[in-house]
């Protein structure tokens, strides 16, 4: 039975998923936090079906290791991948991003017309598409891969005025623009830290979807509702990478801002569970 004062334990492929802790930080103020990022792998969202699925298990075996009450894949590759028979059968209560991210999206929309970006595994899933056509069955929905835009993130090339990541912006952004489009979901947790950019090339005139926010203010709620809600206002986080710690640190500031901070340590995940 996960117990109130239990972390929250939040996983991703790598750095991306600090956009969630980041608004769970802001959100849930109250909560301790575990993050598990797999940087050591990364990305995930160019790998076959059978791989993510196993790193996502292996990485959500490294969560209840540390006894969090609840786990998010905070990685819109693993939330579209990873099946609904292992995630049901976890101790704890299992979110990812894509659920959340779907209906903040059928909310916001005036005409209907949806744009979704993400990995290359997150579009071949059509997860996204499923999620919005059963909120809004007359969803006209356009969905992009941009595979580069993780490692370009991840290299730190997420600055408003980077002049390459605007370049492969511009021309991932085309069939969105073209479509017409009123809503965009960030459909990969990597994505906010260019928002900016994104916003920029999609004028004021399109709302875009943080997957992340969507995300903590959903677990809100579901924590609410299971009476695991922690009060109060001094949550602390701790960081766990497969990497090297020292790129994490640098880079965690810029994806965490005022919530940076919290020690950070390596792990191996060759000997965690994969079943």
């Amino acid at each position: 039975m996960a117990e109130q004062s239990a972390p929250i334990g939040v996983f991703d492929s790598g750095l991306g998923g600090l956009t969630a802790v980041r608004e769970l930080r802001r959100i849930l103020p109250g909560e301790d936090i575990v993050y598990f990022g797999d940087t050591g792998r990364v990305p995930y969202g160019t790998r076959g079906t059978d791989v993510i699925v196993r790193y996502a298990k292996q990485d959500a075996a490294f969560l209840l290791s540390q006894h969090v009450k609840y786990i998010i894949a905070a990685c819109g590759t693993v939330s579209s991948t990873l099946p609904a028979s292992y995630t049901d059968a976890l101790p704890v209560p299992y979110m990812g991003v894509i659920g959340a991210a779907a209906a903040a999206a059928v909310r916001a929309t005036k005409t209907g017309r949806i744009g979704v970006i993400g990995t290359e595994a997150t579009v071949r899933s059509g997860s996204y598409t499923a999620a919005i056509a059963a909120r809004m069955p007359g969803a006209r929905v356009t969905v992009q891969a941009c595979p580069l835009f993780v490692p370009l993130v991840e290299n730190g090339y997420f600055a408003p005025d980077n002049q390459v990541t605007r370049l492969v912006a511009q021309d991932y952004l085309r069939p969105i623009q073209s479509a017409d489009v009123d809503t965009l979901i960030l459909g990969c947790t990597h994505y906010p830290l260019i928002a900016p950019i994104i916003a920029d090339l999609m004028g004021p005139a399109v709302t875009l979807i943080d997957p992340g926010r969507e995300t903590a203010l959903a677990a809100r709620e579901k924590l609410s509702g299971a009476g695991l809600l922690r009060p109060g206002t001094q949550g602390a986080a701790r960081y766990y990478v497969s990497d090297t710690t020292e790129s994490f640190a640098r880079l965690a500031r810029q994806f965490l801002g005022e919530y940076a901070g919290g020690p950070v340590e390596h792990i191996s995940v060759d000997g965690l569970p994969a079943g």
